[in-house]
């Protein structure tokens, strides 16, 4: 996964404490759809920084796919899952399909909680400094794509 960043402050252990303003999916533009009223969320977070980039440059980070699609395993899947159990086995030997399958669904949610609490906090996501903004903006038109995701 990748976004473009902005450098905010240089460490000598070979770190970058990088700034990411998200938006709402309207691009800020919210006057154009009668406003949704979403705020828009400050991220800093560091990243490793193998091409030394300095306070102020645009850059891309990029963060690990492995721990992003785990932890969209559990949150995700891991509940409907349980809920189709659930509600199958509920349906067939008691006729109460929604109420365990219902059941399922939170001991899903309660999984995804516990794991967060407990495994997800000790995984840290990393992230690295991959290229600078400006050149991945260029080759990303060359390519014909003209979005900035």
């Amino acid at each position: 996964m990748e976004q473009m960043v902005r450098v905010r402050q240089t460490h000598e252990d070979g770190t970058a404490t990088v700034i990411h303003v998200r938006q709402s999916a309207c691009s800020g533009d919210c006057h154009k759809c009668s406003g949704c009223g979403a705020a828009k969320e400050t991220m800093i977070f560091r990243a490793e920084n193998p091409l030394g980039a300095r306070p102020g440059d645009l850059v891309v980070v990029q963060s690990e796919t492995k721990t992003v699609m785990k932890a969209l395993g559990i949150f995700y899947v891991i509940p409907l899952l349980l809920f189709f159990l659930g509600y199958i086995l509920g349906d067939r030997l008691w006729s109460l399909g929604g109420l365990t399958g219902g059941i399922g669904f939170g001991a899903g949610l309660a999984l995804a909680v516990v794991y967060d609490r407990k495994v997800a906090q000790k995984e840290k996501m990393t992230y690295t400094i991959t290229g600078f903004g400006e050149e991945s903006l260029l080759e990303s038109l060359k390519k014909g794509d003209n979005s900035l995701d």
